[in-house]
């Protein structure tokens, strides 16, 4: 047993007193329902169609399909009857009330760093102010030995050892709150940390370099978010702060906008928390030394005069191969011939992370099905891009993803028409998601198969 896993029992006591002075303010309700929002449950907890926190959200992982489960109060089909000791084993530990071990689908590892407070708040938020659902959602239900839920014992020994938050004194307070936001209740590792051999998390911190150094997703690259200045300059490292609290905050920015499975996290999550707290993120983020670069990584000078010959090609429009035809047919309107689109309007495409990712899974996918960032508060209008799958044939969207791939500076590499027909396939058979309201409304769709972390 690690020094994290006795801290919910030394602070025992505290939490059944705690529960037994249940009573609570308006503040501590509200507070919670913020946290909430910042660890994004609803979008895990909530089915396509399904009431919100009533689980039921079939997820993706490599060992088959687990489904999240039903955190409102319910008595029966929820957590109605969870102790708040309960509540926080399953937060800090995923260990179910009855003993049983969760699937760390649930972003237990993270969430172990949550303070007590933070755990009570939402406890008495989920009580208090959720909804019951008496519904029960489908049983998770893996093939042998992934069902035999006693051997995630031993996983959590070698791999869920973070230990509760304590605030950094190399750290102004400000960045200390991002670092307890994204390492903690914003659990971002579990999307943009690596994956080692038992598909745990290589690092649940920034201490390691390896933490959310960037990961493969479900076939979507969730890119590096270390925004130091010291990389190749792609991705975030060439945003500054406020470019980071704007793309949270709206789901777009002067470099890009959001798609695949972020587009939930920003409809469900960032756009509600507080300016302060977007910038507490993006200080830490940029706190982060950047991935070095490769040998072979192109400068920023390299990429200019290739941004500048592929565009005065296009523009002559002479001698053109068929991906260049097929980007001046379907994209260069919005995209430009620079391939740098319309700030907040029409992503660039130039430098783009999902177009420079060793799996071409995501961009194939924009291709084929469009996008669609979120209406968000602060820009309601969506502007989606339309999928062009219904008027290009899989060797067409192979030539096309293979020229954007490698125009301008980007250096992805080809695509075949063998990886856009398994991706055409996926999308018949992905059930539509949506942004969801905690008070029990369906807000947007967000045009993508949510699968994050979340499952037990």
């Amino acid at each position: 047993m690690t020094a994290r896993h006795l801290i919910p029992l030394l602070a025992g006591s505290a939490i059944v007193l705690a529960n037994q002075a249940f009573g609570a303010d308006d503040d501590t309700v509200q507070r919670g329902a913020y946290l909430a929002r910042a660890g994004d449950c609803v979008a895990c907890h909530t089915a396509p169609g399904g009431k919100p926190f009533a689980g039921g959200l079939p997820i993706e992982s490599p060992f088959g399909t687990i489904y999240s489960t039903n955190i409102t109060p319910d008595k029966k089909a929820g957590i109605g009857n969870y102790s708040e000791a309960e509540f926080a084993a399953a937060l800090r530990q995923g260990e179910r009330a009855d003993g049983a071990n969760l699937y760390p689908a649930m972003p237990y590892p993270s969430y172990a760093k949550l303070t007590d407070d933070d755990v009570h708040a939402l406890y008495v938020y989920f009580m208090q102010s959720v909804k019951p659902v008496a519904e029960q959602p489908p049983e998770t239900d893996l093939g042998f030995p992934f069902n035999q839920r006693w051997g995630i014992s031993a996983w959590n020994w070698l791999f869920a050892d973070a230990d509760t938050f304590q605030p950094n004194a190399s750290y102004d307070q400000l960045t200390d709150r991002g670092r307890y936001l994204v390492e903690g209740l914003g659990h971002c590792g579990s999307c943009h940390t690596p994956r080692g051999f038992a598909e745990q998390e290589k690092a649940l911190d920034g201490d390691s370099e390896d933490y959310l150094a960037g990961a493969n997703l479900n076939g979507w690259w969730a890119p590096s978010l270390r925004g130091g200045d010291d990389g190749d300059g792609r991705g975030i490292e060439g945003w500054d702060s406020q470019a980071i609290v704007d793309y949270l905050k709206t789901g777009r920015n002067a470099h890009a906008t959001v798609g695949g499975e972020m587009t939930s996290v920003v409809a469900n999550s960032t756009t509600h928390l507080t300016d302060k707290d977007l910038m507490g993120i993006a200080q830490y983020l940029k706190s982060l030394s950047a991935n070095p670069a490769g040998d072979g990584a192109t400068t920023a000078d390299q990429r200019q005069q290739a941004t500048d010959e592929t565009a005065a090609h296009l523009q002559a429009a002479k001698n053109l191969s068929d991906g260049e035809r097929l980007y001046i047919d379907n994209c260069a309107a919005c995209h430009l011939d620079d391939g740098n689109g319309a700030e907040r309007v029409f992503p660039p495409i130039n430098g783009n992370s999902l177009a420079n990712a060793d799996d071409p899974t995501g961009l194939i996918h924009t291709i084929l099905a469009g996008a669609k960032p979120p209406a968000t508060p602060t820009i309601p209008a969506q502007l989606p891009m339309p999928g062009f799958g219904w008027r290009l044939s899989d060797d067409e969207v192979a030539t096309l993803a293979t020229f954007v791939r490698g125009a301008w500076g980007n250096d992805g590499g080809a695509v075949t028409a063998d990886q856009v027909a398994k991706v055409r396939a996926s999308i018949d058979d992905a059930p539509l998601d949506k942004a969801v309201d905690p008070n029990g409304e369906l807000n947007h769709d967000d045009g993508e198969s949510h699968a994050a972390n979340g499952a037990q």
